[in-house]
Formats: structure tokens, sequence, C-alpha cells
């Protein structure tokens, strides 16, 4: 039987970051994570040499897309993308 494209696929979910480099670099964009991760599992748990950043604002430049090597990464501030509740 074939598998649907539906039943193979992962839903995935832009999260917002803001990164510090080695170099004093802040970049601040977005990275795309799947729903059953974190963005922490993307620097703690993934293999790859580099994360892709997109949407980022570096520098003089808006919207480009960026490749960052982790090891040049001091540290990754993610974005809280849920409101906090409030008691009623």
């Amino acid at each position: 039987m074939e598998q649907s494209k539906q039943d193979t696929c992962t839903k995935t979910d832009y999260k917002k970051i803001t990164v510090k480099t080695s170099d004093g670099s802040t970049i601040q964009g977005k990275i795309n994570v799947s729903s059953d991760q974190r963005v922490s599992d993307l620097f703690t748990k993934s293999e790859a040499t580099f994360i892709v950043i997109v949407d980022v604002s570096y520098r003089d430049g808006v919207g480009k897309t960026l490749f960052v090597n982790k090891r040049h990464i001091i540290w990754v501030e993610p974005e809280d993308s849920e409101e906090p509740q409030q008691d009623i």
C-alpha cells in the first residue's frame, strides 16, 4: 500500500529567535521546527553543523535567509509564542 503524502509529512512551525554570534553580531529571525520539537532540540539533538534562519533582520538587511554555523553561536533566545494567561 502506498502511504499518503499527509501521513509522511510532519507539520512544521516557524519560531522567532534572537541569536548572538562569536563575532558580536545579533541576528533576529525565524527557524523551522516540527510540531513535536523544541527550539533547543536543534542545538542539542541535531547533528547538523548549520542552522537555517529565515526572515532575518541583520545589519542593514531584512528578509534574508542565513545559514549559521552552530559553532559560532554564543546564545539563542527563543521568543515566547504564547501570550501569558491572566487570571480573571
